[in-house]
């Protein structure tokens, strides 16, 4: 299983020096991969809570102060030369397509093909509202994204008309050094998400879930790629494990191992909200990857 660790990017950890030496101390101390996430807007009094959260606290008091994940990914990459980059997500249906396109592409040229494309529909209306993009019609704008993505990386002149978007015939040079494109995990946490999954993405960009009800998801998505003409074994699984407040090292390699046992191919610990210096984030992972290996 490749182990990950989330790069310093929103709450407390928002700190665009500490980004470059995090990643190069993480690759150094052998984590696989490295991770940021999206979030565009914390709204005074949103519509809608994040799981888990209440009314009085409807998300986390963190999620008021993010870097772009793109940004920061980029910094990374060029900041170290293994490593693998990730977002997890994306909300991709926020981002024009074209231009999402043409930065994702970029930013796995800068990092010589080591980028992972995780993408999900989110889950608070008010950030569609401020980008002026249909919330109610988000998982149909996002297949829709899957398709301008892969054309855009495939074809060369490129167009396409559709719902939501048009985009006239052109020609786009800019490739990608993977072929035919980055690997694109979609997220979510729903049976139809994971039914996506299985329909049109090369794995699963999800987070730690009570056991039987992630084996359940994941064999959804695994009848969904057979049922689709596709070879359910090519799917993989990279998990995000938010770490709660006060999590020990050991306690964080203890889910790490659970993960492994499950047959995931990935996983990396988030500890924006356990921990508030980047220092103490990047100390913590290593000791919790140590204590992996041992295991």
């Amino acid at each position: 299983m490749l182990v990950g660790i989330a790069l310093p990017q929103y709450g407390s950890q928002a700190r665009a020096e500490s980004i470059a030496p995090f990643a190069r101390d993480a690759e150094a101390a052998g984590f696989d991969t490295l991770w940021a996430g999206d979030r565009a807007l914390a709204p005074v009094a949103p519509g809608t809570l994040y799981p888990g959260c209440t009314p009085d606290r409807p998300y986390p008091p963190e999620f008021t102060t993010f870097l772009d994940p793109l940004a920061v990914l980029t910094v990374a990459a060029t900041a170290t030369v293994r490593a693998r980059l990730g977002t997890s997500t994306l909300i991709a249906p926020l981002h024009p397509p074209l231009l999402l396109a043409r930065s994702l592409t970029s930013l796995d040229r800068i990092s010589g093909g080591r980028l992972d494309v995780g993408l999900g529909i989110g889950w608070l209306r008010e950030e569609y509202t401020a980008v002026g993009a249909d919330f109610s019609r988000r998982g149909e704008q996002l297949d829709e994204i899957l398709d301008l993505l892969h054309g855009i990386w495939t074809r060369d002149p490129f167009r396409h008309e559709g719902k939501r978007w048009t985009v006239p015939e052109a020609r786009i040079g800019l490739r990608p050094v993977q072929t035919p494109g980055p690997p694109v995990h979609l997220g979510g946490t729903s049976e139809a998400a994971l039914r996506r999954v299985g329909r049109r993405a090369d794995g699963w960009a999800g987070v730690v879930l009570p056991p039987e009800y992630a084996a359940h998801l994941w064999d959804t998505a695994r009848r969904a790629a057979r049922d689709a003409g596709r070879d359910p074994d090519a799917l993989r699984r990279t998990l995000r494990y938010n770490v709660p407040p006060g999590t020990p090292a050991e306690s964080i390699a203890e889910v790490l191992r659970t993960v492994r046992d499950s047959g995931a191919d990935g996983c990396f610990p988030d500890l924006h909200r356990a921990v508030r210096e980047p220092d103490e984030a990047l100390e913590t992972g290593i000791r919790a990857l140590q204590l992996l290996r041992e295991g």
